[in-house]
């Protein structure tokens, strides 16, 4: 065949519409897998039914009405203005997720729980396919092996907004952490002595802390308020004690004088001036001190701001430093001027959750346009600033309610944490930058047959029977067992009797008595066992066989009538 002579491969004659074409390659060589960017992000896409949007109408000046108005026909308009039309989903806690943090830069998140563990979660290392944290911190774990090991569920976390490096975590105890971004202890500051009677005369806490917050421009300074009536300034470089306290005297009675403090903020206007803190209290008591001190009485003080008995765990102060917003546990929403500290501007109702939820807050807006916060419900509300009404609401976690909010100024990202366990990180795509949005456009991390868990040995599955096995040093032991003095080392759960690799591989009764030799005496009477071969061993004998002719016959003595009762008793002397 010449040079010249083209080679003509005939291929398979089918139809355009013939089903055999999927199985014929269309191209050779290597293929390049592209993710498709605009596909990912449209999958992200919410999917909501009704959602619900409120316009404040000119001329209505009712303070407490809290009805909302009908749908307007431009919501996908209202779904513009706000980052809600696509969402993350994180679920890296097992139990109710009670506060959320972002640091100042937008890059890492960090979420508190029930659960007692603080999740870290970077942005950057994220994938739409691994979407998990990249460490799980216990605050208060000292050591698995410790029989003194307690764990607390996490009240607030908080990442310093001048020191991104820094974060404060508060759990239910007397003492206070500052924690580093990667999760480990900086600072844990001192318990104060609860035989003293004086607060003043303390250097900490004596009971539970219930929030806390950072100083608004000073980085070394933080607040936390507990439910031993007062509020105590640190600085982060001295745990010894506490820089300043403010002890809050209730005049409720019957109060003795104490009440738990249960929310506090800490905020100072944009364009400068004097910082206010404010905080409430059970008995229903808002409280308003000079940010900058003297810290010796509150400048303002409003009795029964909210119904006394009842958690007001949201408080949150506007950008400017004027407004003040407060959600409790009467099932409303209530808005303050730090000018007029004595009645509310507006007055709201809104279902409360603290009662199960302690920890359910209210936050304003960046630039404070817009209010936030959660329902019982599941729906996520942003509320008109100046009359409280709904401008926008969005169901977020159908039937668990959501319980912490946040909006994130710099990469404009709502994050909602809900009792379901899940964090839910709302954005636009146009309008968000960064966070999930980076996230959602990255490329599927490619899946490794590690990756698959049907496929993977799990390591204490795994184990033989005949292995050296330490107890506790299997995966997820950290809490099993009892303490020394028979306590469960997890009060949250029973004791559960860890399950071994040699109980695992142990052989049933029924194996053992038809496999091995003499296995049925261990369940017979010795007794029995030896009686039943006295006959045979009169009749037979083994071992006495061999003198059975020739062994002598036993030979008694007779006794006597007079002796068988026995010797003469001694004469008793007179």
């Amino acid at each position: 065949m010449s040079d010249d002579e083209e080679i003509q491969v005939e291929g398979p004659i089918l139809g355009d519409d013939d089903p055999m074409r999927a199985f014929l390659p269309t191209s050779f060589g290597k293929s390049s897998k592209e993710a498709d960017i605009a596909a990912q992000i449209d999958r992200s896409k919410r999917i909501v039914k009704e959602p619900i949007t409120g316009k404040s109408k000119s001329g209505d000046s009712d303070s407490n009405d809290s009805s909302y108005s009908e749908n307007d026909s431009d919501d996908s308009d209202d779904e513009d203005e706000y980052p809600t039309s696509h969402e993350m989903v994180i679920k890296t806690h097992e139990r109710a997720v009670t506060s959320l943090s972002l640091d100042p830069a937008g890059g890492r998140l960090i979420s508190g729980s029930i659960d007692c563990t603080v999740k870290l979660h970077d942005f950057s290392s994220l994938t739409p396919t691994t979407i998990r944290a990249f460490k799980s911190v216990d605050p208060y774990e000292t050591k698995s092996s410790a029989a003194n090991t307690e764990s607390h569920p996490v009240h607030h976390v908080e990442f310093n907004p001048l020191a991104g490096g820094i974060f404060l975590c508060i759990s239910a105890h007397p003492q206070a952490k500052i924690l580093s971004r990667d999760g480990d202890i900086v600072t844990q500051f001192v318990k104060g002595d609860m035989y003293l009677r004086d607060m003043h005369n303390t250097k900490g806490h004596v009971s539970e802390v219930t929030t806390g917050t950072w100083h608004p421009t000073d980085k070394n300074q933080c607040v936390t308020a507990g439910t031993d009536s007062t509020l105590r300034i640190w600085d982060i470089n001295n745990k010894r004690s506490q820089k300043e306290v403010l002890v809050f005297k209730s005049r409720a009675a019957g109060a003795a004088g104490r009440t738990r403090m249960t929310a506090v903020a800490w905020g100072t206007p944009v364009q400068g001036g004097n910082n206010v803190l404010v905080s409430a209290a059970l008995d229903g008591t808002l409280v308003m001190w000079s940010g900058n001190g003297p810290y010796t009485r509150p400048a303002g003080e409003i009795r029964e701001a909210h119904k006394p008995n009842t958690w007001t765990g949201g408080i949150d102060i506007s950008s400017d430093g004027r407004m003040v917003v407060t959600r409790g546990g009467d099932n409303l929403i209530k808005l303050w001027d730090t000018r007029k500290f004595k009645e509310p501007l507006v007055s709201v109702e809104h279902p409360s959750t603290s009662d199960h939820y302690p920890t359910t807050n209210i936050k304003y807006a960046p630039n404070s346009t817009s209010i936030i916060t959660g329902s019982a419900t599941g729906h996520l509300h942003i509320l008109n600033p100046g009359n409280l009404r709904p401008e926008y609401t969005t169901l977020v976690t159908p039937g668990s309610p959501v319980i912490t909010v946040d909006w994130h100024p710099k990469i404009n990202q709502i994050i909602t944490g809900s009792a379901n366990a899940e964090t839910h990180i709302l954005y636009n795509p146009t309008m968000s930058t960064r966070g999930a949005v980076d996230v959602m456009s990255r490329a599927p991390k490619r899946r490794h047959i590690d990756d698959n868990p049907e496929l993977t040995t799990d390591q204490s599955l795994g184990l033989s029977g005949e292995s050296i096995f330490t107890p506790g040093a299997l995966a997820n032991s950290r809490k099993a067992g009892v303490t020394a003095s028979g306590k469960s080392k997890d009060p949250r759960r029973p004791h559960v009797p860890q399950q071994t690799p040699f109980l695992r591989s142990q052989p049933d009764e029924k194996h053992i008595s038809e496999n091995i030799p003499l296995s049925r005496m261990l369940h017979e009477d010795p007794r029995e066992a030896l009686l039943k071969y006295a006959d045979l061993a009169k009749k037979d004998p083994v071992f006495t066989k061999a003198w059975k002719d020739t062994q002598p016959v036993t030979q008694y003595a007779d006794v006597s009538d007079e002796e068988e009762d026995g010797p003469d008793k001694k004469k008793v002397k007179r």
